[in-house]
């Protein structure tokens, strides 16, 4: 029997995918297999992420973005200190329906965003740099996500001007306790969702919070 370690990167991402209970269709996996093989060539270069093994990425960047997918509802998301364009980008291919904004600061990083949604032919994707605090848009977003942003008080302040009065924020976090303490009188935490990602043996979770005026 082969081992997964043995495993061809296309079938541990579709081992990875069956185990989170998700269904995509083939040309979304070439799409992300594409993506993948793209921050593999841009990291060499630009340094965009301290992971440099394909299989590794697949766990840690692909699937780890994709856990959080069944949690998720329609229409337009802003993904914060995006990076290399996780979640948004992973999310963005799976969810082509969807409107994104990928926002960060640092330019080599949005540089590759912006060159991936080109080659990967994204319509449903547009990048910006800039520092949240300094963010406008003409509309407010229905879900705001972040990855390794900043503490969960800081993300809730720094976005507050950018969600919708029914949106969600979803922070991803790992052990979230110390975090959950202290925030501010205009947003509450709805749920902490615990995630199980295949091939990352770590503590993984969703903090999903609303705004406190919201009408449940």
């Amino acid at each position: 029997m082969q081992k997964q370690s043995d495993m061809p990167l296309v079938d541990e991402l579709q081992h990875g995918i069956s185990q989170l209970g998700l269904s995509l269709d083939r040309e979304t996996q070439e799409k992300l297999l594409k993506f993948l093989a793209l921050l593999l060539k841009w990291n060499k270069v630009y340094n965009l992420t301290a992971i440099r093994e394909p299989r590794q990425m697949v766990t840690h960047h692909i699937l780890d973005s994709l856990a959080v997918l069944p949690h998720l509802h329609e229409r337009r998301w802003l993904d914060v200190g995006c990076g290399a364009g996780l979640p948004g980008l992973v999310l963005a291919i799976c969810r082509p329906e969807w409107d994104f904004t990928l926002l960060d600061s640092n330019s080599k990083k949005t540089g590759f965003v912006q060159q991936a949604i080109i080659e990967l032919d994204l319509r449903n994707v547009r990048v910006c740099c800039a520092r949240v605090e300094n963010f406008d848009a003409p509309q407010k977003f229905d879900g705001i996500i972040s990855r390794a942003f900043t503490e969960l008080k800081e993300f809730l302040h720094m976005t507050r001007h950018l969600i919708a009065d029914q949106g969600r924020w979803v922070a991803m976090k790992g052990l979230p306790e110390q975090e959950l303490k202290g925030l501010s009188n205009d947003s509450q935490v709805e749920c902490v969702i615990p995630l199980n990602v295949p091939g990352i043996d770590a503590a993984r979770c969703l903090v999903i919070a609303t705004p406190k005026e919201r009408v449940l």
